[in-house]
Parts: structure tokens; C-alpha cells; sequence
């Protein structure tokens, strides 16, 4: 646990990529021999995890390898995707293997190489219960106090700088109750396999979504499952092939993040539905070739098991002990239906959460806040010293704030902020203080 009483220079509020990727630069800035800055990240998790509920087998990611947590800022850095595999013996094997893309598992194990690598402390199974400002002027430069609890209990923390990186919550629909029998795509192994499902049991599953997760679903359950019927149930009259044409690729660009945060608020909205089928309610195209020619084999033979159902919605269901029972709204016929099913998967994505959490008890409206261009919170417009926001900048930082793409080169940016405000205390300079913060 931190050692209460000390204080960091920055601590990181959750230890996925994005605050992965800050450590990592802080420690090559500590490494190149610069004035040293400490940092300590604290995660709720009791151990490393990177969506572990859809590590399925063959799984790939969908970004490149060299947008890791480093290479795009330091090609030359010792916690690249490249460095991981020389670190694994695996190098010449990967380059024999001619892919961009590693497998979900393989980019897992490699974030937690750079977790175990980096030279900041890690607390796991630790949560940030408040974010408070320290005294003004403090002797120890200090701006926050940060409380958290964990294994040992309660503790309190001073730092100098505040990154929050609390990444994606869950988001079900409103006619879902979680449970055994209804649950998120994110726990779908975790539910898998508490349930204990026979694996050759005749099962009925329900899918319901329509973007990479859902597909990724529905092949796993038909895969895995050789005696269930498996459907899917989504909004568009098809699978959407993703956009991953190199033109439509920069928007995923370093150079995109001030192109969208100086555009009027008329074209980036425009912009960022225009390139929605990037990233959103759309599938890698060759998976929804699979799909498609495992339904036409099973038409083919008589022995349906993959069913699909376009543009349909669902608008209750209800759980027992023994299955659950979900009512389909056919959207182009207007039938109604009621379905028993084994289990019911929502691959309906997930809501960002930003500082709501760690600011709950602040006096601030959330439709106060914003966030700067070097990431730092602004509430009325003004920028809060020391904090800064990774993630849940899409509206303002485009279509990459939520995804790998930019983490290297963001996580660079804040260090350059960090040290401009280190640089700024020092020499007495003032710094604007946020009203109402």
C-alpha cells in the first residue's frame, strides 16, 4: 500500500493502458537521468486485468501492435510491443507470423509485462473514495489529498498532480437486470463459467447487439456450445463491415486530436458520426464472413443452430431459476414474440465515467466541467492545476480518446504538463485556480 504520509508527484487513478502508458513514460524520464518523479497508481482490481471476460480464443485485437503503450511516442522505448516480445523470446516468432495484430491474450500479457516492468508502485484492490484539495501553498507542493481503501484499510495520500483514468463502466439496457442468466459481454467467460453450462447441453442463447463484441459472442457460443442454438438479435438490418481503410484510419492520428479539438462543435459532431463505423456498431469484415458461411453451411445441412435477427429489439425479460424469458419486437414486421432462452449476453458497450466518481463530493456540476487540450479538467472554463483526464475526452479529442490509439502520445503530452506546472511552482509563478473547485 502507499506510504501514508509522503507525498507523490503524480498519482494515477486506475492502472489500465492509459495510465500504463504515463508510467511508462515517467520512468524513461526518471531513466535519462531528469530531476526523479515519483508516481503511484492505485486500482480497484486485486490483481492486473484487461477485459478478462472477452480474452476468447483466437480472439485478435483490432489496432496494431505499434499503437502500444509507447512506440508512437519512443520507438526506441524499452516498454514497446517490440521490447515485450524480446523480453518473451518471441520476437523472430512474431515476425515469422506476418500479422499486425496479436491476439487478445498475447496484448494482455504484454500490458501486464509493462505493469510489472514500470517503476511506479501499483496498489491493486485499492479504490479512490475522494479527491480533495491539499492547503494552499502547501510546503510540500502539494495540490490534493487523495483518500483511498484497501487491503489494509483506509489511507490517505498527498500529490502534486491527479491523472484519473477510471476507463468504461457497463451499460445495459434499461430492461435489463444483471444476474446469472443476463449479463454483460465484459464478464461473459466469468459468467460462463460460474454458471457451469454443460457444454453439450441443447442451450438457447440470446446475443444482443450489433458491433465486434457481439459477433465476437455469437462465434464463441456457437464454437463452444456444438448442441445450442445461438441468436442474435440487433438493431440494423445486418452485421456493419468495420471502417479500417487507411483514410479513414486518421482519424485515430495524433495530428486528429487538435484537429478536432479546434473544429467548430458543428463539424466534429458531424465528423465523429460520419466516422462512427470506425469504432462503433461495426464488425472486422472477416469475421462476419465466418458467420455468414457458418449460417449458409447450416442451411445447407438442415441443422440450424445460428440464427440472426435483424432489426429487432427487446423490451422485457423476465429470469428464473431455470432460464429467462424475453419479449422480441420484430421493428420491420412489428410482430411481437416471447422467447425462453438459457441465457441472454448484452453486447450493448459501455459508458465512460470520467471524474464523476473521484469528484463526487466536490460542488461542481457535471455540465460545469469540460476538459482542456493538455487534459487537464476545466470547470467554467477555467483549467483545475494538477488534474488531469484520460479517456473520457471523445466529444472534445475525437474518436481515439477511448481506444489505444493515441495513449503513448497523450501519456507524453501530460508529462509535458506536469513538468510545465512543476516548473511554473517553482519559479512562483500563479496559477489559475478553478471557481467553485
Amino acid at each position: 500500500m502507499a506510504q501514508q504520509g509522503t507525498t507523490a508527484d503524480v498519482v494515477g487513478i486506475g492502472a489500465g493502458p492509459s495510465n500504463l502508458a504515463l508510467a511508462a513514460v515517467v520512468d524513461e524520464h526518471n531513466r535519462a537521468g531528469r530531476p526523479r518523479i515519483s508516481m503511484e497508481i492505485f486500482e480497484r482490481k486485486p490483481a492486473f486485468a484487461w477485459h478478462p471476460g472477452m480474452l476468447l480464443d483466437g480472439a485478435t485485437m483490432q489496432v496494431a501492435f505499434l499503437k502500444d503503450l509507447a512506440t508512437l511516442r519512443n520507438p526506441r522505448s524499452p516498454f514497446s510491443f517490440l521490447s515485450y516480445l524480446e523480453a518473451r523470446e518471441r520476437l523472430v516468432d512474431f515476425v515469422n507470423h506476418q500479422t499486425f495484430f496479436p491476439t487478445r491474450v498475447e496484448f494482455t500479457d504484454y500490458l501486464q509485462w509493462v505493469a510489472g516492468a514500470v517503476d511506479a508502485r501499483i496498489d491493486y484492490g485499492t479504490e479512490v473514495v475522494a479527491v480533495e484539495r491539499a492547503e494552499e501553498h502547501a510546503a510540500d507542493g502539494a495540490r490534493w489529498v487523495v483518500d483511498y481503501s484497501g487491503p489494509d484499510g483506509a489511507g490517505r495520500l498527498r500529490a502534486r498532480s491527479v491523472v484519473v483514468a477510471t476507463g468504461l463502466r457497463e451499460r445495459l439496457p434499461a430492461w435489463a437486470t444483471e444476474g446469472p442468466r443476463l449479463f454483460h459481454n465484459h464478464r461473459l467467460l466469468e459468467h460462463l463459467g460460474a454458471a457451469a453450462f454443460d457444454p453439450h447441453g441443447e442451450h438457447r442463447f440470446l446475443v444482443v447487439g450489433g458491433g465486434q463484441s457481439a459477433a465476437e459472442v455469437v462465434q464463441h457460443l456457437h464454437r463452444e456450445f456444438p448442441s445450442a442454438v445461438v441468436e442474435s438479435a440487433f438493431n440494423s438490418y445486418g452485421f456493419q463491415p468495420a471502417d479500417d481503410s487507411p483514410f479513414a484510419n486518421r482519424v485515430f492520428d495524433p495530428d486528429a486530436v487538435d484537429d478536432f479539438y479546434d473544429a467548430p462543435d458543428a463539424v466534429r459532431t458531424e465528423l465523429m458520426e460520419r466516422h462512427a463505423t470506425t469504432n462503433y456498431g461495426c464488425v472486422d469484415l472477416e469475421l462476419i464472413n465466418e458467420l455468414y458461411a457458418a449460417e449458409y453451411q447450416e442451411k445447407v445441412t438442415g441443422r440450424r443452430r445460428l440464427r440472426f435477427r435483424p432489426a429487432t429489439t427487446i423490451t422485457s425479460a423476465i429470469t428464473a431459476d431455470d432460464g429467462i424469458t424475453v419479449a422480441l419486437h420484430d421493428r420491420l414486421s412489428g410482430a411481437e414474440s416471447t422467447e425462453r432462452y438459457t441465457a441472454v449476453v448484452c453486447a450493448t458497450g459501455f459508458r465512460s465515467t470520467g471524474v464523476s466518481e473521484v469528484l463526487s463530493g466536490w460542488d461542481v456540476d457535471a455540465d460545469r466541467t469540460s476538459v482542456a487540450r493538455d487534459y487537464r479538467l476545466l470547470v467554467d472554463g477555467e483549467p483545475v492545476p494538477g488534474l488531469y483526464v484520460q479517456g473520457a475526452t471523445e466529444a472534445t479529442h475525437g474518436l481515439g480518446s477511448t481506444l489505444l490509439s493515441n495513449v503513448a502520445v497523450r501519456a507524453g503530452e501530460i508529462l509535458d504538463g506536469i513538468e510545465r506546472e512543476s516548473a511554473s511552482a517553482e519559479a512562483g509563478l500563479t496559477v489559475t485556480v478553478a471557481k467553485g473547485a
